[in-house]
């Protein structure tokens, strides 16, 4: 639940309210009908007059940036001038630090760069903590990116003041956000990966789905929350706040039992195994699982290659499937986070609107929880990332035959925008599972760390896509979002099936997955190879 939040509450604590210029004479001049009236009859630009002074700026931004400036005897206008100050409307944001802060018009650009700097945290702390999960193990990991996580939630709390100023405040605040961004990551990758190594590899799936699940449950929370809490400082204490209880986690979750073989770390995996018996009323076999222990040991024996981010460019296949997943990755990023932050172009409230986003990926994990143990991974993957991609390019032709029919139109976006939110959710769902199945134990945190750091610059771009190529043309960023989902579609078609098969322990297991489209002389000798070879004890036979 906590990830999302963390992500997401930038979308309330820097909504953008309406606004205008602040009236020049008036020195207690408020957002509100009255005040506004009197404000454009006087002040605010003509669409001729923005077309002639700001032909750069869009007439929306033109009339809220800019107001007239007339001559000594006001019976001319000079040009239009800059607004210096602004008045926003507080009849749905009380405060916001975009408010707090004036990040609009020419410093819009500083709310954009606080949430691409935020992914930015997002790579250091996928690398950093998979890293380290691979290493140290994903418990630690996990209990320690909590603590940092709370500790940054109250730096970006009280550490912007108003007596320190708006850049010391805006320096702290962006720091916070790096560091909520790192924590994130060390939760969300560890704890997908201990959840999957877990269980068998018919209830991976479930267990993926689940964490789905409560990622939405957090966007519901968050919304809850920022619904009743409607000032940015009171909403982000309260979700800090929230963040305390998952600090004890370190107490109650078990390690990976499967990271500990893969370590040579018996004895403590062995008392898991055997707890997990208990609990599920099965015998724990010792014969299977001394077995398991030769295995392993005979490994790491032999090993020769070092583990580490080198192991995934060892061979043919993994460095295939490595760099494929990497652009898949990017992919799924940059449209999830892309459809996922500009729900405001649904044109409905902005609580109505995240809530009903939160309600369509519900919907979407609910499909794929549905269809995935029946259809497989790759052929449900590869279908929802293509039809992302036509039904985003069906926004031209609707923009094109249906512009004299604005409510029509209106409407026709609003069932696309609702329709990519689902398929990039579904999409970006299964990448996630996919990804754990297709990576072997001793390098998979380090593995979707990397993916995971490469992905944020996807979400980076769409970010980017959303506050400046709108600009252009407001549907340039959905366009930009489908080519890229299409491309990514037709690529995965080369990845192997991982539906019902073991978790890959080693490199070399990877390699005897192959890929789809290699050739029938490859495929056979991959057969062949598979067929001589004795096949250990893993995990899910003991």
């Amino acid at each position: 639940m906590v990830p999302p939040i963390m992500v997401y509450t930038w979308s309330f604590t820097a909504a953008t309210p309406d606004f205008r210029c602040r009236h020049p004479t008036q020195i207690s001049d408020t957002y509100n009908n009255k005040s506004n009236e009197l404000f454009s009859k006087f002040y605010q630009p003509t669409e001729t007059e923005c077309k002639l002074h700001q032909k750069l700026a869009s007439l929306k931004e033109c009339q809220r940036c800019y107001r007239k400036s007339y001559s000594s005897n006001r019976s001319t206008i000079n040009n239009l001038q800059t607004c210096d100050n602004y008045v926003f409307d507080r009849s749905i944001y009380k405060k916001t630090l975009v408010e707090e802060w004036t990040m609009v018009c020419d410093r819009v650009g500083l709310r954009s760069t606080v949430q691409m700097i935020y992914f930015a945290g997002f790579m250091c702390g996928a690398l950093f903590f998979g890293t380290m999960a691979d290493r140290y193990g994903r418990r630690k990991v996990m209990g320690a990116s909590f603590i940092l996580m709370t500790f940054a939630g109250f730096l970006c709390t009280y550490g912007p003041q108003a007596r320190f100023g708006v850049w010391p405040s805006y320096i702290i605040f962006v720091i916070a956000r790096i560091l909520l961004a790192c924590s994130t990551r060390g939760i969300s990758e560890s704890g997908f990966v201990l959840g999957s190594e877990m269980v068998e590899p018919d209830k991976r799936l479930m267990v993926g789905i689940v964490m789905d699940y409560f990622f939405v449950f957090g966007e519901f929370f968050l919304v809850l929350m920022a619904y009743i809490f409607r000032t940015w400082r009171t909403l982000t204490l309260v979700i800090t706040l929230f963040t305390i209880p998952f600090c004890f986690f370190y107490f109650i979750l078990p390690e990976s039992p499967r990271w500990l073989v893969s370590k040579g770390r018996f004895d403590e995996a062995e008392t898991i195994l055997r707890h997990i018996a208990i609990v599920n009323k099965q015998n724990f076999d010792s014969d299977a699982y001394e077995q398991l222990k030769e295995t392993q040991k005979n490994s790491m024996t032999h090993k020769t290659v070092s583990i580490g981010v080198i192991s995934l460019f060892r061979t043919k296949v993994i460095r295939i499937i490595t760099l494929n997943l990497f652009f898949q990755w990017l992919a799924q990023n940059l449209v999830f986070y892309g459809v996922s932050q500009n729900t405001g172009a649904w044109e409905l409230d902005p609580y109505l609107s995240f809530a009903l986003s939160g309600v369509v990926e519900l919907f979407a994990y609910i499909v794929i929880h549905l269809i995935l143990n029946r259809l497989g991974r790759k052929l449900p993957y590869c279908l929802f990332a293509i039809l992302f991609g036509l039904i985003a390019l069906l926004t031209l032709p609707v923009q094109a035959f249906l512009s004299e029919n604005k409510s029509m139109q209106r409407s026709v976006m609003l069932i696309i925008n609702i329709s990519l939110k689902f398929l990039a959710s579904a999409s970006f769902a299964i990448i996630y599972l996919y990804t754990t199945e297709l990576f072997p134990t001793n390098v998979r945190t380090t593995a979707l760390g990397y993916c995971s750091m490469i992905g944020r610059l996807g979400a980076i771009l769409g970010t980017f896509s959303n506050d400046y190529l709108a600009r252009v043309w407001i549907n340039f960023p959905i366009i930009l979002y489908g080519v890229i989902s299409l491309i990514a579609g037709i690529l995965a078609l080369v990845f192997p099936e991982t539906l019902h098969k073991p978790l890959p322990q080693t490199v070399d297991e990877v390699e005897q997955m192959g890929l789809t489209l290699c050739s029938r002389n490859e495929r056979r000798r991959s057969s062949l190879s598979n067929n001589a070879v004795s096949h250990p004890t893993t995990i899910e036979t003991l």
